[in-house]
């Protein structure tokens, strides 16, 4: 054997040997031996480092339930009793417009109030006497801003397989949204066992907020409908003042109220530079629920400018 082949067998031994190693270690590839990297989740950016300025020893508030929930990561920024089951009161809407629009009805059909529409349980009052004709979606937005429970009832009337049945499709809906503490018994929210906690409330108000039409809807501050019998005007306000004043960015909003249920507040609106979600129960006194929501508006901002304050001084300290 001459000397280079001894040089080549060498080598080729050599290279085997090497991949042996290799193999053995099961590292074949220089790659597979680095170990893999931590799933580190990424930076908070310091202009969002909100949360970390949130105290919420400063947030006194007097409903006896609430969530506050950031709208776009889901974090929860401040709660009290949110697994609580109460009663909810008009707040059921929410979800009888939900599953009407996905019953795909056609919103120009013409619907009578009739007898059958009547508060038996409550004797509320009503803007649409017997009689009067309004379209569904008319009476969608009666729901919804007025919280009007005739318009509530007939569009429940005239759903099909009728008020069972929308009840039925209620309960349906909240099971498939994982709303495992929420029950439905009526689509106005007049009886008791009209059921929800904070958590459960704050998914509606997500999956509400997926219909234009219901955002739309419930963030009309005054409006009227017409009487398809008679012509006339039938003028409403919203029931959430917040919305009325034009000083909040509401994207969503239903009140409700029962005595069993205190005054009840949901909104999914802009504070802060972020979608967030309030939910209040159990505010005793009508206007609890409003000063409570302006509280919470105002312990964000205080919250974000701190923050801003705090990256602006990191900016400068390493500029």
């Amino acid at each position: 054997m001459t000397i280079g082949s001894k040089i080549i067998l060498s080598t080729l031994q050599a290279t085997a040997l090497l991949l042996a190693v290799q193999l053995t270690l099961g590292c074949s590839d220089s790659s597979q031996a680095r170990p893999a990297p931590a799933n580190f989740p990424p930076q908070q950016d310091a202009e969002d480092s909100l949360l970390s300025h949130l105290n919420p020893k400063k947030l006194y508030l007097r409903s006896d339930v609430v969530l506050v929930r950031d709208g776009r990561e889901g974090q929860v920024l401040f709660e009290k009793n949110m697994h609580t089951r109460r009663p909810i009161a008009s707040l059921t809407k929410l979800m009888t417009a939900m599953v009407i629009l996905d019953a795909n009805l056609p919103g120009e059909e013409v619907i009578t109030i009739t007898k059958e529409d009547r508060d038996r349980l409550r004797g509320s009052g009503s803007k649409l006497s017997f009689g009067t004709k309004l379209s569904r979606r008319d009476l969608l937005e009666m729901a919804l801003a007025a919280s009007e429970n005739r318009a509530a009832a007939a569009l429940g009337r005239t759903f099909p397989g009728g008020s069972g049945a929308i009840v039925a499709a209620m309960n349906e809906k909240a099971r498939q949204l994982g709303m495992q503490d929420t029950a439905f018994q009526d689509p106005a929210g007049l009886r008791y066992g009209n059921l929800s906690t904070a958590a459960d409330l704050s998914t509606l108000v997500d999956a509400a907020y997926r219909y234009p039409l219901i955002r739309e809807l419930s963030t009309v501050g005054t409006d009227f409908v017409t009487d398809l019998r008679t012509g006339w005007k039938i003028r409403f306000v919203n029931t959430n003042r917040l919305v009325r004043t034009g000083r909040w960015n509401i994207d969503l909003s239903k009140t409700g109220y029962i005595a069993e249920a205190g005054h009840c507040l949901v909104m999914r609106a802009e504070i802060a530079d972020r979608p967030v979600i309030v939910v209040l129960l159990n505010s005793w006194g009508e206007l609890t629920k409003y000063g409570d929501a302006n509280r919470i508006r105002q312990w964000l901002d205080r919250a974000d400018q701190k923050a801003r304050e705090t990256a602006r001084a990191d900016r400068e300290s390493t500029s």
